[in-house]
């Protein structure tokens, strides 16, 4: 009999991450893949649904305006016990560190149901930094039997942590198996403000921000350095993909609306993102996700926060952590900027967090868990 798996997801990040593993898991003949939904982000996420030509077998649909950590749990939870208890899935997957993420893998806990965690073992080791993303991948470890992570030293945090060893694989991110079936040579964009943007003879930096630990001050000082460097800068074009949350899109058009060579748009489905990123000649952001993005194409990335659950990549050199101080952070953009040796560090260094490889590892890796599989699982080096 076929096992029955469900994958749990809810935001525009998670959806990018987990659409080339539902696309994998969907060949595997021993293997009834379900999707669900949560929709804790509608719009975001209904954008890379269709891309990836998914349409979820549940839709929770829970998303309010203003809506509170308190009020996404209580939602997921309840709609995904009426979800569980009508399919009795073998094991349900969650992704990352989202509040979807924590609430799914509980609502399994209380069925009883396997829980397999998808990028797993990242970790700040500040329980308030990203909050509540580091708790959230805290607790989701302590209630998952399966523990799929990214690199080695996300291997080594959950190990540190009283995980077996059997239950963890290395795999790699399955974001970088997503960018393999986005990122295009000639890309033209469906965007037409990007398209007037000459992205051979500017410096296009690409800009997301929006976390919420960043919240007041933090996103003031961001759209002050902006500014400085635009100014400072006469070949730089800054392209900012603000957030829909009015906490942060008020600031950011208050601050930075109307500047010449400051493009202002909503978040871009995720081709058009990723081919601005491929284009562009460097990227400040303090979201997770694009701190794996970006070293993959070749741009060195600014991370706009103070600590990183993503530490083997300023390691390796292609990412720089620089917070939310101003002075901080125009001094390190010039210096990419301005000058070509240190650019050139960063740029060509060695990406460590995967091959395109990850979704099918985790696939097979399901597959020896319930027998279906006799060949070891060969996992992600780097």
């Amino acid at each position: 009999m076929k096992k029955k798996i469900i994958t749990i997801f809810g935001t525009r990040p998670e959806a990018i991450k987990m659409a080339p593993l539902v696309k994998e898991l969907g060949t595997r003949e021993g293997i009834d893949i379900k999707v669900c939904v949560t929709a804790q982000h509608r719009e975001m996420l209904d954008q890379v649904l269709e891309y990836f030509d998914i349409i979820p077998d549940f839709d929770l649909n829970i998303m309010k305006t203003k809506q509170t950590l308190t009020g996404i749990t209580n939602r997921v939870l309840e709609g995904l016990e009426e979800v569980f208890i009508n399919e009795k899935p073998d094991m349900i997957l969650v992704h990352g560190d989202t509040t979807t993420t924590f609430s799914g893998a509980l609502a399994a806990f209380y069925q009883q149901i396997k829980v397999g965690h998808v990028e797993a073992g990242l970790r700040t080791f500040d329980k308030y930094f990203p909050f509540p993303e580091e708790m959230n991948r805290k607790l989701t470890g302590g209630l998952a039997d399966l523990h799929f992570a990214p690199t080695s030293g996300s291997k080594n945090n959950l190990l540190r942590e009283g995980v077996k060893e059997e239950e963890i694989y290395i795999t790699g991110n399955t974001v970088i198996d997503a960018m393999l079936h986005t990122v295009k040579d000639g890309y033209i964009f469906e965007n037409e403000e990007l398209n007037k943007i000459d992205f051979q003879n500017k410096k296009v930096i690409m800009i997301t921000a929006h976390r919420r630990e960043n919240w007041g001050e933090g996103i003031n000082n961001i759209c002050e350095s902006l500014k400085a460097i635009v100014e400072a800068n006469k070949d730089v074009e800054l392209v900012y993909l603000v957030h829909l949350n009015p906490v942060v899109k008020d600031v950011v058009y208050r601050k930075l609306g109307g500047i010449e060579r400051v493009h202002l748009l909503p978040p871009l489905d995720t081709k058009e993102t990723h081919n601005l990123m491929n284009k562009s000649f460097m990227v400040m952001t303090d979201s997770g996700g694009l701190q794996e993005e970006a070293p993959h194409l070749g741009k060195p990335v600014l991370v706009l926060r103070d600590v990183t659950e993503r530490p083997e990549a300023v390691s390796y050199g292609t990412v720089k952590l620089v917070g939310t101080n101003i002075k901080t952070i125009v001094e390190n953009a010039n210096t990419l900027l301005n000058n070509e040796e240190e650019y050139l560090k960063m740029s060509k260094s060695v990406n460590p967090y995967g091959d395109g490889n990850a979704s099918k590892r985790i696939a097979d890796a399901i597959e020896k868990y319930y027998g279906l599989r006799e060949e070891e699982v060969e996992e992600f080096k780097r």
